[in-house]
């Protein structure tokens, strides 16, 4: 009986087994739908149909945010070359021609007034940081959804969004020269002689002013004795009015004549010959004197004779 029950046991668990593999036979008849990460039902996809990814046939959603590979709109682009310079790793390498006039505009109303010459981005370099999309002003430069692209060469990752051929480059280089060589020639000009623009007016009705003259001096000739065949202009002169009354009762007011003061210099030995040009010096008086006392001349000073000593009684 044991033996029996245990065949039984067998049948069953095989059965069951058996069953479940059907089952998945019968829904892998279709794949499973790919769904984003970001959707609820991502995991339950996973229970029914076939969860291999049929690649590159059949690829799993990206999220809109994703920094993958970059892509240049050249259209767009006014080479303004705010990529290049905030690039961390110096992916981007540009290279402008500047127009001598608006060459058109973008998409959102720009104006471009650069040329391309060379837009690289060399994709090896890139660290996908995604700076370089968030300074563009006109959001030309953008990463798309593309996150394959390997290749078998490095020098294949460096991407070419520059549409000009080396003939157009050269001869916007030229027409750039040339514009540049007539600008400096005509600030020249312009430095050394200066144009009158005439004064027009641009209203209806009003004549337009005429343009103001510029005055030129005569040469004036001196006709020598010995020269013939000149011929010398006559200089008008120049007859100033007489005076009137009203002149002649307003005088003009003289004016005042600096006077230097006499210097007197005392003569070497003894006082001026003059005694009024003598100063006399003020006597003090002593307490208890006469004030009526008559003032007397201060004694003249007499030095004292100068004894030398001599050391020996022979000298």
């Amino acid at each position: 009986m044991a033996y029996f029950k245990n065949i039984k046991d067998s049948i069953k668990t095989l059965s069951r087994g058996l069953a479940v593999t059907l089952r998945h036979v019968k829904e892998s008849r279709k794949s499973s739908e790919q769904v984003g990460i970001n959707e609820a039902s991502y995991f339950d996809s996973f229970e029914t149909g076939i969860n291999t990814l049929q690649y590159p046939h059949e690829s799993i959603p990206v999220p809109d945010n994703g920094r993958y590979k970059l892509h240049n709109e050249i259209d767009d682009c006014i080479v303004c070359d705010k990529c290049a310079k905030v690039c961390p790793v110096d992916c981007i390498d540009i290279e402008g021609i500047r127009a001598t006039e608006v060459i058109g505009k973008t998409s959102d109303g720009t104006s471009k007034r650069i040329y391309a010459a060379k837009f690289d981005i060399d994709m090896a370099k890139c660290c996908f940081c995604g700076l370089c999309t968030t300074v563009c002003p006109t959001e030309c430069l953008t990463m798309t959804k593309s996150y394959d692209f390997s290749t078998y060469d490095f020098e294949d990752h460096t991407y070419s969004f520059a549409n000009m051929t080396p003939l157009e480059i050269l001869e916007k280089k030229k027409m750039l020269e040339e514009h540049e060589r007539k600008k400096a020639g005509r600030y020249e000009v312009d430095k050394v002689k200066p144009t009158l623009k005439p004064n027009i007016s641009t209203k209806p009705g009003v004549k337009p002013l005429a343009p103001k003259t510029v005055f030129k001096p005569r040469a004036i000739i001196n006709k020598k004795d010995g020269d013939e065949g000149i011929q010398v202009k006559k200089i008008k002169p120049v007859v100033k009015p007489e005076s009137t009354d009203k002149d002649q009762a307003k005088p003009k007011a003289s004016k005042p004549v600096f006077k230097p003061r006499p210097i007197i210099k005392k003569k070497d030995k003894g006082e001026d010959e003059n005694p009024q040009n003598r100063k006399i010096k003020p006597v003090i008086k002593l307490k208890g004197e006469d004030k009526n006392q008559e003032q007397t001349e201060p004694k003249e000073f007499k030095p004292r004779p100068i004894i030398i000593k001599r050391k020996n009684k022979d000298d």
